[in-house]
């Protein structure tokens, strides 16, 4: 299928989202008309920040409720556009056939548009590497596009955890089936890794775990976590230009996944130590890493540092393909701390 026209027009589901809200002003500066999905564009919590965007002034830019758990929702909104950029998510991944439902109803609003030739997905690194068994990463360590989670192991289940990452894998094959049984339109998707950066509007600070970490830390707590894992990073910026460039591109295929991120990986209590590093005029008073889990719990998580400290992330399609070339953590950290403060109002704990 053919990719979208340069200024063409774009609809954007969960354009309210740390990640949604940076790929419509993207959009907008590349020329691109955009209709921006949100649950309630009166919500001025959420939306105010979309307005406040130059194209919103123009009409450039519009806003539409929508809301994921109805069906045809986005009928009238996909009508005319050539791309369409699917960032929402469900509100329970547990569910896995409320996730196929959801999908379902999307798709068929692709379907029923007429226009949309390409849609992009947003997936996840969940949808790569996320185990029942850590043993499998041991077994398997490199972390590129054509690697799925052990779908065999019995212990891969919601109950378990794994809700999330099956979702994921879920939603990537039934748009991928979806648009190669139409002929009409094509799916790519993206997979970012751990999402860190400026947000854009205060409420975005608690809706992405990565930024509500860096709050946290910020306020004078870090907490080690009982299911220890390095950060996988990526600039939201770049997972917002990576969505785009997938939109863009010629040399995509249906079905194909892309990873976003950086390669670049930072234990948790670095990052804490990080934000003085990096702006030693915050004064910001780094609290002690609170590790309150039993020693057994301790004991998984010396186990977990071992493995993940083997494992070998690759960017390797999506810098050939788009020659996406990715901002460094220290760069997003810092961006991520001052909009924190500036945008949200956090208040750091400082040293006296």
């Amino acid at each position: 299928m053919s990719p979208v026209p340069k200024r063409g027009l774009v609809a954007v589901t969960g354009a309210a989202g740390f990640i949604g809200g940076w790929v419509v002003r993207q959009l907008l500066d590349a020329g691109y008309r955009v209709r921006a999905c949100v649950r309630n564009p009166e919500d001025a919590e959420r939306t105010a920040f979309l307005k406040a965007m130059p194209g919103f002034a123009s009409g450039r830019l519009t806003l539409h409720a929508a809301d994921l758990d109805q069906p045809g929702c986005f009928d009238d909104i996909f009508k005319g556009c050539n791309g369409v950029l699917h960032l929402s998510h469900v509100s329970d991944y547990k569910d896995q056939a409320y996730v196929k439902f959801v999908c379902d109803h999307v798709i068929a609003s692709v379907n029923a548009s007429g226009s949309v030739t390409r849609v992009v997905l947003t997936s996840s690194i969940a949808a790569v590497m996320s185990e029942s068994d850590m043993q499998e990463v041991v077994r398997r360590p490199v972390f590129y596009e054509d690697r799925f989670p052990d779908e065999t192991n019995p212990r891969r289940s919601p109950e378990r955890g794994q809700g999330y990452s099956m979702g994921k894998v879920l939603a990537e094959r039934a748009f991928s089936d979806a648009a190669q049984a139409s002929g009409r339109w094509d799916a790519i998707t993206c997979c970012p890794g751990d999402n860190v950066g400026p947000i854009q509007s205060a409420h975005q600070k608690d809706f992405g775990p990565w930024q509500r970490l860096i709050m946290k830390m910020l306020e004078g707590h870090c907490e080690q976590t009982g299911a220890y894992r390095p950060w996988m990073t990526v600039d939201v910026r770049d997972t917002a230009a990576a969505h785009i460039g997938l939109m863009e591109s010629t040399e995509v295929l249906n079905g194909e996944r892309y990873i976003a991120w950086s390669t670049e990986t930072r234990k948790v209590e670095d990052i804490c130590a990080d934000i003085d590093r990096l702006l030693p005029e915050l004064r910001h008073d780094t609290p002690t890493v609170s590790d309150d889990f039993p020693d057994r719990i301790r004991a998984r998580e010396a186990e977990l540092r071992a493995i993940w400290a083997g494992c070998d992330l690759r960017n390797d399609r999506i810098r050939d393909r788009l020659g996406m070339r990715f901002r460094p953590l220290d760069e997003s950290l810092r961006d991520c701390v001052e909009s924190l403060i500036s945008v949200a109002g956090v208040q750091p704990r400082r040293r006296a």
